[in-house]
């Protein structure tokens, strides 16, 4: 089993920035594929952006250019750096880890961005 544990969520003006982390436990296994899903109230889960083990980036359109994603694999941690924040990226986020033993999520932190 993998426990991953989110940090770093809270309320900022429009125009702000948080940086959320991520760190990995358990069988996290080497050669994992790490990333951030966001879920506002009403809607479905969508991806934010992922991070393979050798560093390969994807981004949704709606956060390219505003926002980084980042690992520490030494430390099984990954990050994501939030610049210029938008009312619209209020959301749960969620981080994810797909290795060989499975797909695994953590319980999300709160991202409220006020207008």
């Amino acid at each position: 089993q993998v426990q991953l544990v989110e940090s770093g969520g809270g309320l900022v003006q429009a125009g702000g920035s948080l940086r959320l982390s991520c760190a990995a436990s358990g069988s996290v296994f080497s050669l994992n594929n790490m990333g951030w899903y966001r879920q506002a109230p009403g809607k479905q889960r969508d991806l934010v952006a992922t991070i393979t083990w050798g560093g390969t980036t994807n981004y949704a359109d709606s956060v390219k250019g505003r926002f980084t994603i980042s690992r520490d694999n030494a430390k099984h941690t990954i990050y994501l750096q939030m610049n210029t924040l938008k009312p619209e990226d209020t959301a749960v986020y969620y981080c994810n880890l797909v290795n060989t033993g499975g797909k695994y999520w953590g319980k999300g932190t709160l991202v409220t961005v006020s207008s």
